[in-house]
Formats: structure tokens, C-alpha cells, sequence
């Protein structure tokens, strides 16, 4: 059993409000927690891309469907000092690169034979001084994992044991922002999060990311990557497929609590937190996409 100090979380990045299927993972996450008697936390991760009053907006839409958080909001924007002193541990172990590719470089290279999906080819690893002395003066350079293995496994609670390449991921992009990749390894160590439960779009990642945690000497982490909720025409939910956010819906005629119904119903759940933790079992999760027909606005 876990320790009273052991975590899960939900970390969306305050982009815009959040759909039901982004309820829906929130909704798991904390069933995941409190089932298992840990903490369950919440996390803005706002490195970029955030949009004025989205964060106020999630945190209206999580709490209207009923889920409770333990502690203060921690915010990936405030902790930098953090993020570059992990970035120096590494470079201090030799583990660190400067790196001049462009992502339209790193695509095109990516997409040769042989090589998994967007992984990182290693062009600028071996670099000699000067050659990185006359890239230097071309354009910034972002900083790189040196990784010293090419796969990593992890073990998640819906997939199992699972196996995934590991490249020399970026962890500090060229106009200095800290990587999504760093910032979320580093901030579930230091959060003392253990349990990670997510939409299994990610489950690609998860290994380089416990490859780069073992770096960081933080403790494994166990996963549950969940089914995502998809429109009718079998892709990524999105606002633009209608009322799918819980505003949207209300206007359609569901308030909070009838969207939290329908949302755990998919789960096979009854519609109330208390009932649904009293039922929860992860070997009962649907393991198919959840189809979501968008509802119409009156």
C-alpha cells in the first residue's frame, strides 16, 4: 500500500476550458487516488501556450463536477529555478548537449527508415567545439539528453509491461523555456507523485520519461494510461465537435452534476463521487475509446 505521503495528480495545461473527456481523465485520476489512499494533486502546467482565464475556468469545472484536491495549485511557470538546476545535475554527469536542429530538421530526419516516430537522430550529439562554436553564431541552441540506453519499461496498470524507444529528448528549447518532458518528470518527483493516470495518447512517452526520472533519481512511477473520449467520427474530441464542455452543455440543458452522471455511466460507474469510489475497481475499465455524441445548444 502506499505511503500517506504517495500522490496521484491531474495536470492539464490552462489552454482553454475542459471537455468531458478531460473530466473524464480528471474524474479517473482521482478515483485512482483515493482508492488507493493517496493524495491527489493538482497541477497547472503553463510552461506556454496559456490562455487568460483558463486556469480559473478548469478549476470552476473540476470542482463543479464534485472532485476535491489536496493542497495548494502548483505551477509549472513558477518553478524555472527548478527545472534548470535538474538540467545542471545532468550536465554535470556528462549527460547534457547543445543541440541546432530545426524541428523541421529533426521531422525530416525522424522520418527515415527504421527510425521510431519523431525520435531525435542524434545529429548534433557528436559535434566537435568548433562545429558547435559556428552553429552558435546561426541560431540558439536548445540542450539535450545524452541517453545511454535505447529503451526503457515501464509497467501501467491497464497495458501492462510496456517498451518504448528513448532518444536524446530536449530539455531546455532554444528560447529557453524548460521542456514539457523535463518539467512534468521532475515535478511528480518532487511532488512525491507515484501514480500517474492519463490519456493513453501518452503512453508512447511514458518510458523516456521514466528513463529521464531514473536520471533525476526519482522513484518509479506506476501508470494508468486511459481510453480517450473521441466524436462520432472516431477522432480527438474538441470543442469544435459542439456542446462538449460543461458551459456548453449547460446551455443544451445538462448541468454539472448530469455531465458527471453521464461521464462516470461511461465507466460503468454510478453517478455520485462517494458511489463510484465505494464500486471503483481499474479492471473494469472500459478499454475502448469513449464515443461522445456532442449535444446541441438551445
Amino acid at each position: 500500500m502506499p505511503t500517506s505521503d504517495a500522490a496521484g495528480r491531474f495536470a492539464p495545461s490552462p489552454t482553454g476550458e475542459l471537455h468531458v473527456g478531460n473530466l473524464r481523465t480528471a474524474l479517473l485520476a482521482w478515483l485512482f487516488a483515493r482508492s488507493t489512499g493517496r493524495r491527489f494533486l493538482l497541477r497547472m502546467e503553463d510552461l506556454d501556450r496559456v490562455r487568460s482565464g483558463a486556469e480559473a475556468a478548469q478549476l470552476r469545472d473540476l470542482a463543479a463536477v464534485g472532485l476535491d484536491w489536496d493542497g495548494g495549485i502548483v505551477r509549472q511557470s513558477e518553478r524555472g529555478d527548478l527545472y534548470l538546476e535538474a538540467i545542471n545535475r545532468l550536465r554535470r554527469d556528462g549527460l547534457v548537449y547543445e543541440c541546432f536542429c530545426t524541428r523541421r530538421e529533426v521531422a525530416e530526419a525522424s522520418s527515415a527508415p527504421h527510425a521510431p516516430p519523431g525520435a531525435y537522430p542524434g545529429t548534433c550529439r557528436n559535434l566537435t567545439e568548433e562545429q558547435r562554436a559556428v552553429r552558435r553564431r546561426e541560431r540558439p541552441a536548445a540542450l539535450r539528453l545524452r541517453a545511454q540506453m535505447p529503451e526503457f519499461t515501464v509497467t501501467d496498470e491497464l497495458h501492462g509491461e510496456y517498451t518504448s524507444a528513448v532518444d536524446d529528448l530536449v530539455l531546455l528549447r532554444n528560447d529557453g523555456v524548460p521542456s514539457y518532458n523535463l518539467a512534468v518528470v521532475l515535478d511528480d518527483a518532487l511532488q512525491g507523485i507515484d501514480q500517474v493516470v492519463r490519456g493513453d495518447d501518452l503512453l508512447s512517452s511514458a518510458p523516456r520519461q521514466a528513463y529521464l526520472g531514473s536520471l533525476l533519481g526519482a522513484p518509479p512511477v506506476r501508470y494508468a494510461h486511459v481510453p480517450l473520449a473521441l466524436n462520432t467520427a472516431g477522432q480527438r474530441l474538441a470543442k469544435r465537435d459542439g456542446a462538449v464542455t460543461l458551459p456548453d452543455l449547460a446551455a443544451a440543458g445538462i448541468d454539472a452534476d448530469a455531465a458527471r452522471e453521464l461521464i462516470l455511466g461511461s465507466l460503468g460507474l454510478p453517478g455520485t463521487l462517494d458511489a463510484a469510489l465505494a464500486q471503483f475497481d481499474p479492471a473494469r475499465i472500459p478499454r475502448e475509446p469513449w464515443i461522445f455524441e456532442a449535444r446541441k445548444t438551445a
